[in-house]
């Protein structure tokens, strides 16, 4: 049942036209041209045969650009999430839905649905 309210929710926000990103577009955009430069450059480095740890160095560099941004889109995701459950009211959903999001953006599994026991 979360699930059909996570996807009512995300089509009502699709039908709506307008994406919670839509205040950090720019710079969004402007974060991931850079890190396209830096995938660039780490290949040139390899192409190179750069060091090791300068490599690592550069792709550490990349990662925390990437968390960067997907604190950014997580941020708006929320203040959209928290819009739609005032609205709502559907508190549950909308958190189950936010808990879901940030546990797939770091790498976590997912939590069974509540009330479905596991086995």
């Amino acid at each position: 049942m979360a699930s059909a309210n996570r996807s009512t929710t995300r089509r009502r926000r699709a039908a709506s036209g307008s994406r919670p990103y839509a205040r950090d577009r720019a710079q969004i955009l402007r974060r991931l041209a850079r890190m396209e430069g830096q995938v660039r450059g780490v290949s040139r480095m390899i192409e190179r045969d750069e060091t090791c740890i300068d490599v690592l160095q550069q792709t550490a560099a990349l990662r925390a650009a990437i968390d960067s941004v997907t604190m950014l889109l997580m941020e708006d995701h929320v203040h959209g999430c928290l819009t739609t459950a005032v609205e709502t009211g559907d508190t549950d959903a909308v958190a189950d839905e936010v808990m879901d999001v940030m546990r797939r953006s770091m790498g976590r599994p997912a939590r069974p649905t509540r009330g479905i026991p596991e086995g």
